[in-house]
């Protein structure tokens, strides 16, 4: 087990945002800035990040921010980082094929991956990277940083929190609630039907008839097409992803601050399913997962959903790891 990075002092964590000049970057950096937790704010992209850096250096929170730009200074970035989030990626665009997608955004991790293993590689890396729905960026970050020998599973996050807060947001919309009371654990994995709401773990109880129960699950499963449509072309899930990634990321410095019973769920490594990675809640500690919570117990309705996941996150798995093999 690593031990915490030897300059990190509680509540003055030094975080770094790879692809801070982005959709999601600048609002998860404005974000971060905002909070006390963070002393200081590493940006890196490649290209605005000075603007960026500037324009939040004036606001008035003591997390101190430094923009750097261009694989030339990726290393500098990186440098004494005790958390690292990466939102880093290309989003889709016109003429451009999911394969060709998979293969730009996959190389991008792969190169962040050998930076963060050679330049803080006891931090805590938060992968919100494009493709979040393969295991592609988790599985990089595996096999490079094992290659410098420095790999700890239980520090390295593919970050799903964006499926917990909708799925709070649209329970509570349902039942009256405030949704900053209503938890509800999202497990498998970060797209499509891969995603399985536990609306009967859900706190507080809640219970919904049959068919409302199952529109809801697909209103979960498909809320990201449903931000593209109103978005109408002119983007996805920015704002609230960038919410999504504030949130994890405060849980991961509560728990190295030392805080008890902190639990996110994130996609991992894992021995909880017949899939090597899974998204299950997770307790975290100082020193990154304390103890993985695993499934806990499902519905009939919750058991089915995990069996028809099971096939698809197996086989995106299995796409991943043909594509780390041919990239080798």
């Amino acid at each position: 087990m690593c031990s915490l990075p030897s300059l990190y002092v509680p509540n003055n964590a030094k975080v770094a945002v790879l692809g801070a000049s982005g959709g999601i970057g600048q609002p998860l950096s404005l974000l971060l800035k905002n909070s006390p937790l963070v002393g200081e704010l590493s940006l890196f992209d490649i290209a605005h990040t000075p603007g960026v850096a500037a324009d939040l250096s004036h606001i008035e929170t003591r997390a101190r921010v430094t923009g750097y730009m261009g694989p030339d200074q990726l290393n500098d970035a990186l440098k004494g980082c005790d958390v690292v989030v990466i939102p880093a990626g290309v989003p889709r665009k016109p003429g451009m094929t999911r394969d060709d997608l998979f293969n730009t955004n996959a190389t991008i991790v792969a190169t962040l991956a050998d930076a963060c293993a050679r330049n803080c590689p006891e931090a805590m890396i938060c992968i919100i990277a494009n493709p979040v729905s393969t295991p592609v960026p988790v599985m990089w970050f595996e096999i490079v940083m094992k290659k410098y020998g420095v790999y700890n599973p239980n520090r390295v996050f593919g970050v799903t929190t964006l499926d917990i807060v909708r799925a709070n947001a649209f329970v509570a919309e349902l039942k009256g609630l405030d949704p900053a009371r209503v938890n509800v654990p999202v497990i498998g994995g970060h797209a499509g039907k891969t995603i399985i709401p536990l609306i009967s773990q859900a706190t507080p109880k809640v219970e919904f008839p049959a068919d409302q129960l199952s529109a809801l699950t697909a209103r979960i499963q498909d809320a990201g097409t449903e931000v593209v449509k109103a978005k109408a072309g002119a983007g996805s899930a920015t704002l609230s992803m960038a919410y999504a990634g504030a949130r994890f990321t405060f849980s991961i410095l509560d728990a190295m601050n030392g805080k008890e019973g902190v639990v996110e769920c994130a996609y991992v490594r894992s021995e909880e399913t017949e899939c090597k990675y899974f998204s299950t809640p997770l307790l975290l500690g100082k020193q990154g997962i304390e103890k993985n919570l695993g499934l806990g117990k499902l519905s009939a309705f919750e058991e089915k959903l995990v069996a028809e996941a099971i096939g698809e996150l197996k086989g995106s798995i299995k796409k991943g790891e043909d594509f780390v093999a041919n990239m080798k």
